[in-house]
């Protein structure tokens, strides 16, 4: 049994076994909807155009003020401020005015009084914020934050766990590319081949592990006479434009989608960062 429903900026696929929704087919049919709810609480919370979200919230801050977040946000800035650190800040979250910039972000709607977009080209700052006790966020210094490319990973896992809570114990959710099986089930998964992405360029199975593929296929641009995407290399700024994807295998889609833009600005499917989040990297 399968349901589909359009969140997160993609199509958000929940798969369980037939077995288990033949079984009971009104427990699988609540599961459906405490899955796409939880998917929808995320999406809220952390949608960069959305001024009611979180990470606008977030962006809205004075240098040194701070705003109380949902625990789910709380969860993904500390995630990403973990891989920040981690890789040195080729993962960096703090590149959505490199984003607005290249007209891959909406530009904020509402006027900036810190001017955050003011920065110099290319520059994306380290540690642009800090999250202590309570779920509160501190701006330290400009840039704004976009976290596309982690929370979707969050919002598979939070579904998961939301099936599980249910009473369903296999099943698997895609959003868009960025999936995670459970339970005693194999899930047949094709990844794009990034020359001819309407076509597959591998066939693998998933079972009780999470999958994240990144390309910039759909997102490549020209800007200003050059190559940009929706892929950056935090520590240095610059667009990722290789004609290639990077796939993670993680024990959760939040690592495994923060993971695979480390290993696209890398090139390096055998990082060894990978092995410190018990992951593993393939590229196309």
């Amino acid at each position: 049994m399968r349901r589909a429903q359009p969140w997160l900026g993609t199509l958000v696929e929940i798969a369980v076994p037939d077995d288990i929704a033949d079984a009971d087919p009104g427990r699988c049919a609540f599961a459906f909807n405490e899955a796409f709810a939880a998917i929808g609480l995320i999406h809220r919370k952390m949608r960069f155009h959305d001024p009611d979200s979180d990470v606008s919230a977030i962006n809205r801050l004075a240098i040194g003020a701070s705003c109380v977040v949902d625990p789910h946000t709380a969860a993904v800035l500390r995630c990403a401020l973990l891989l920040e650190n981690a890789s040195d800040g080729m993962f960096n979250m703090a590149c959505a005015d490199t984003l607005m910039r290249w007209g891959l972000l909406p530009s904020a709607s509402t006027a900036d009084e810190n001017d955050h977009a003011s920065m110099a080209e290319n520059a994306l700052p380290r540690s642009a914020i800090a999250i202590g006790d309570g779920h509160r966020v501190t701006r330290l210094q400009p840039g704004r934050i976009d976290l596309g490319g982690i929370a979707k990973g969050h919002a598979v896992d939070t579904a998961v766990e939301a099936l599980r809570a249910a009473g369903i114990h296999a099943a698997c959710v895609n959003a868009g590319g960025d999936l995670r099986g459970f339970g005693d089930a194999d899930f047949p998964v094709m990844v794009r081949d990034p020359q001819q992405p309407t076509r597959a360029g591998r066939h693998l199975i998933v079972r009780e592990q999470a999958l994240a593929t990144s390309a910039c296929y759909f997102s490549a641009r020209m800007h200003q006479g050059a190559a940009c995407s929706a892929l950056i290399d935090g520590a240095t700024g610059k667009p990722v434009v290789q004609a290639r994807s990077a796939s993670v295998m993680a024990p959760t889609c939040m690592l495994a989608d923060g993971l695979t833009k480390l290993v696209m600005a890398s090139g390096d499917a055998g990082h060894p960062l990978l092995a410190r989040f018990s992951a593993t990297a393939f590229l196309i």
